[in-house]
């Protein structure tokens, strides 16, 4: 089939001169430029696009826009493959491939359909009851089932090939949508030119201008609305200050009228241009917003709705006058409201056979009237009773508006509009709750509490005549209110059209499925179901049915589950209420909100000083934080674990040099330096001496640990504070809190200084040999001189250098800072002098493996949830002082004697090996969440015992547990070691090395 439902009238964006080729399931099909996916298959022949989530029933397109929720497909293969796209919105383009999601083995055939006969226990909820009993069949069963049935498409599983850019706009006046409205009121704002002054961007999330303005039918200025619109924005866009934004999306409205919106830049490019973005995230802060969002149309609820083949009635008008694709030869219209009398005077223009309007209402109208004139027959009274066909539409049942049969008719599409939505998405994300217009059957936006407006029928103003009214006011009224001279205009003319009227319809009388929210299959008896069952609030009616819960986010079946979720309660629809409107609008990509903040570039990538002198070691680096840290240096031929355990190994028995540089430092300074410190750590600060260091461990304000590291005092009133790499930010954070909030009083002050000094690490048994050959008479660290977490300031090559007596290790060691120009020189020192006692480099791996062993926690054992007792740390909890998370460690489940405190593992057999997160229970069988008494969190192949080490947290800790046997059981893995419960300290208890 190649285009036999194309008409040979020209759509108003479609470039018949330029064919294109796309495949949809592995066929090519012909389409033209202009085209999106859903009119070029239409235009085919192709009505059956997708199948839908519960059901897995045959779906074609029901809208033209981004609130399609049934032609659902994937886009592209590999690395570029998108799920969940709606074909409403793809543009083809040469080589575009499109694939139908959710079925198998193929989209004729799916043999998951079955489900349709199983849909008397798939109720709405049945998974709430289904799947708690027995409670065995959870994993087993049940969980298996849920995955396996989840979702619609299939996420791609490699890197996203494609680029993401973030972008920010200031505006005085933003327009949400290039229809009439919208148009009108930029035409206004701006109407003395560009000597105006007002900046105005307009957003239109089609590629084109118009809304859903197309036809000849109107007239605007005494030329077709479409023109009207398309000169009207040429006009605009000669204006410096006037910014037209097609294929953008305002999605999200947020405080001070900022807007978060995603244009589509290269989506509808088979390859973008070098550095072309796919998508582009905007921040827009506009001083005043108009919203020119219009409305959805509403199908109607009657049996197998869902057909392929039956739509909605501006769609199917949309189709062919944006595509000249007819989505159907014989067509049914359906409504209770005279828009779709539109529609008929289109499509019988277009060429198109109306075989009947059916309409709710009993009185002639005169759009009823003038269509009776042209020759159609119209059928007042009337709903639609069933739609039959097997993959598509093929007849139609009509009945009485009381459920009384009528007939039978043939047909290949049913156009149905049971109404209008106002669209209230963004006016209602503001905090201003829409309110009911019975007169509309429709929620419609409140009074503004934002600097906003809404006009045309995104305002309930549903005739055109209005609509230009309207925008052209609130482009003078705005353009006013921000100080802006305007020329006095008037409105574009346009014929006073009759009012709106509509006749409530919101189930046809019928016992099959009639479907509400198409996407999730939520039908008419699942929101009855919901009421019945107590779910009567919309919220809840909402989560236990999944109404408004699938990519459309219920757009088109709000307001149909509502007035049938009122019906139900007995109660008006303004009674029952709306559920809440939230960000997004419409479905963003995730990598459009990484932007190009991904992969290496999700944060700077930050190199210590000493970054070269580590790559001419052949060092191999880990991010850590932000850092770029060595995690280990391999000879020749050794691999990861093998270079680890050499590098241990040879600090115990010779010395290493490790790069520290990354650990975060923050100079303090003031009077009541000591005191501030007094308060933010567990233990006391007051009387440590100049020229000391001390270890100290922070709260949060819950009681649990924050951070640890050890603090030295240089002089009365300057300390130096170390802290974890990866926590360096927010330990200054918190102490900007504390000292500006808590204590504003305290002569205190403080600044980063991570960057300023570069730091390394001298460990084991010649370090101090080392460090007196590499500086020479310029420092003295003998034992007396420098004694363990002694402090020292010296000079060395014109430069002011630190050393500190600190050990992480369990070694004699030292750590040295000096500024960050002198890095290298020092280590080149530092190195040179070692080569005669065996100095090795070591990474972040080897120093975990050396900390195990002495049993120093780290981040591992920092997950958030542990407290200092945890930690085995409880003793330096003072008594005599308040400190923050004081009072809330003291909490009963903080102080709890079964709490997992902190021990050591060691194998019983040392062939075995032990991994971290591996859960402790007393026997291999029955292993559960009841029997569960702790977790491993760190491990190592430790040279010190020639085995598998590890630290772990066990319920009731050492005093319970010590020389136990217990088993370390890893699922993953399939492994389950014995081990024994021992003291976290493994190596140099007492800490005799530390003193040499």
């Amino acid at each position: 089939m190649s285009n036999e439902f194309r008409t040979s009238k020209a759509g108003v964006r479609l470039k018949r001169d330029k064919k294109i080729a796309f495949k949809f399931d592995g066929k090519i099909y012909q389409g033209f430029e202009g085209d999106t996916l859903a009119s070029a298959l239409i235009a085919n022949g192709v009505k059956l696009i997708g199948r839908s989530f519960k059901y897995h029933r045959p779906r074609g397109c029901l809208t033209v826009g981004s609130e399609e929720p049934n032609a659902i497909v994937e886009l592209r293969t590999g690395a570029s493959r998108e799920p969940n796209t709606r074909a409403t919105m793809i543009e083809i383009y040469d080589g575009l491939e499109a694939h139908s999601q959710n079925r198998f083995p193929s989209l004729k055939f799916d043999i998951q359909s079955i489900n349709q006969l199983l849909s008397p226990f798939l109720t709405a909820g049945f998974y709430y009851k289904t799947f708690m009993w027995p409670a065995s069949f959870w994993e087993p069963v049940y969980e298996k089932f849920i995955r396996r049935s989840a979702g619609l498409g299939k996420a791609a599983t490699e890197p996203d090939p494609d680029t993401y850019e973030h972008a920010h706009l200031h505006c005085d006046i933003l327009i949400v949508g290039a229809g009439p409205s919208g148009l009108a009121a930029a035409k206004a704002a701006t109407s003395s030119g560009a000597n105006s002054g007002a900046r105005v961007v307009i957003a239109e999330e089609q590629s084109d201008t118009g809304g859903m303005v197309s036809s000849e039918l109107d007239q605007i200025d005494g030329v077709s609305a479409i023109t009207w619109c398309q000169k009207t924005l040429a006009e605009l866009s000669t204006h410096q200050n006037v910014t037209f934004m097609p294929r953008t999306v305002v999605f999200g409205y947020y405080d001070h009228n900022v807007m978060a919106a995603l244009e589509r830049v290269s989506d509808h490019l088979l390859k973008p241009d070098q550095d072309q973005p796919r998508q582009r995230l905007w921040t827009i802060r506009a001083k005043q917003v108009i919203l020119a969002c219009g409305s959805q149309e509403r199908p109607l609820v009657f049996d197998n709705n869902d057909l392929p083949g039956v739509m909605l009635s501006s769609a199917a008008r949309a189709f062919v006058e944006r595509y000249a694709a007819l989505p159907g030869k014989r067509i049914v219209i359906s409504t209770n409201n005279d828009d779709a009398y539109r529609t008929a005077e289109v499509l019988k223009n277009y060429g198109v056979e109306i075989v009947a309007i059916i309409d709710a209402r009993t009185d002639m109208t005169a759009k009823m009237q003038h269509l009776v004139d042209m020759g159609v027959r119209v059928l007042k009274g009337a709903v639609p009773q069933k739609a039959h066909g097997w993959q598509q539409v093929s007849s139609l049942s009509v009945q009485s508006i009381s459920g009384e049969f009528i007939e039978k008719i043939d047909c290949d599409c049913v156009a149905v509009s049971g109404g209008f939505s106002v669209d209230v998405h963004l006016a209602s994300q503001t905090g201003a709750a829409p309110i009911w217009n019975d007169d509309l059957q429709s929620f419609v936006p409140s009074i503004p509490i934002r600097a906003e407006r809404s006009v045309g029928a995104g305002h309930g103003s549903f005739g055109l005549a209005d609509c230009l009214i309207e925008g052209h006011q609130a482009g003078v009224d705005v353009a006013k209110q921000l100080g802006f001279k305007t020329t006095e205009t008037k409105p574009p003319e346009t014929e006073k059209g009759e009012p709106y009227t509509i006749s409530s319809v919101w189930r046809c009388p019928g016992k099959g499925k009639a479907f509400v929210d198409f996407q999730n299959d939520v039908t008419a008896k699942d929101i009855a179901l919901s009421a019945q069952e107590g779910f009567i609030s919309v919220e809840h009616t909402k989560r236990y049915t999944t109404l408004g819960m699938a990519t459309d986010q219920g757009k088109t079946s709000n307001v149909n589950g509502l007035a049938l979720l009122a019906t139900a309660r007995g109660e008006a629809i303004d009674k029952v209420g709306t559920t809440r409107f939230r960000p997004p609008y419409s479905p963003v990509a995730i990598g459009a909100f990484a932007g190009r903040e991904r992969g290496l570039e999700f944060q700077p990538t930050r190199r210590t000083a000493l970054h070269e002198c580590g790559e001419k070691l052949g060092a191999v680096f880990v991010e850590a934080g932000q850092w770029l840290r060595p995690q280990y240096y391999p000879k020749p031929g050794e691999d990861i674990m093998a270079a680890i355990y050499r590098e241990a190994k040879q600090v115990r028995e010779t010395a290493g040099i490790c790069d520290v540089s990354t650990l975060g430092k923050i100079e303090i300074f003031g009077t009541d330096a000591a005191e501030f410190l007094n308060r933010l750590y567990i233990n006391g600060w007051k009387m440590l001496a100049p020229g000391k260091a001390r270890y100290g461990v922070m709260l949060r304000e819950d009681g649990y640990v924050f951070d640890d590291g050890t603090t030295s005092r240089l002089s009365d009133d300057h300390f130096l504070m170390t802290t974890t790499t990866a926590n360096a930010g927010r330990v200054l954070a918190h102490m900007e809190h504390a000292s500006q909030v808590l204590w504003p009083e305290l002569d205190i002050h403080f600044c980063s200084a991570t960057e300023q000094w570069c730091g390394v690490a001298v460990a084991g048994p010649n370090a101090r040999k080392i460090l007196a050959d590499a500086f020479g008479e310029a420092l003295d660290i003998s034992n007396d001189a420098l004694p363990f977490m002694g402090v020292k300031t010296f000079h060395w090559l014109g430069t002011t250098a630190r050393i500190f007596r600190i050990s992480f290790s369990g070694e004699l060691a030292f750590e040295v800072n000096v500024p960050w120009s002198s890095g290298e020189n020092m280590w080149n020192a530092i190195w040179e002098a070692g080569q005669e006692y065996g100095l090795v480099p070591y990474g972040t791996e080897a120093l975990s493996v050396l900390r195990i062993e002495k049993g120093h926690v780290a981040g591992n054992e920092l997950d958030g949830r542990t407290t200092a007792a945890d930690m085995g740390l409880g003793k330096m909890m003072s008594s005599k002082k308040e400190f923050i998370g004081k009072t809330l460690s003291q909490r009963e489940g903080m102080i709890a004697d079964d709490r997992a405190t902190l021990v050591g593992l060691k194998l019983k057999d040392a062939s075995a090996r032990l991994r971290g997160g591996a859960h402790l229970f007393e026997s291999r069988q029955g292993a559960n969440s009841e029997t569960d008494l702790g977790w491993v969190t760190s491990v190592a192949d430790s040279p010190a015992m020639n085995s598998w080490i590890a630290l772990a947290y066990i319920k009731g800790g050492l005093d319970e547990h010590e020389g136990k046997r217990l088993y370390a059981v890893n699922p993953l893995y399939g492994e389950t070691p014995a081990v024994e419960v021992c003291s976290p300290h493994f190596f140099n208890a007492k800490g005799e090395r530390l003193h040499v």
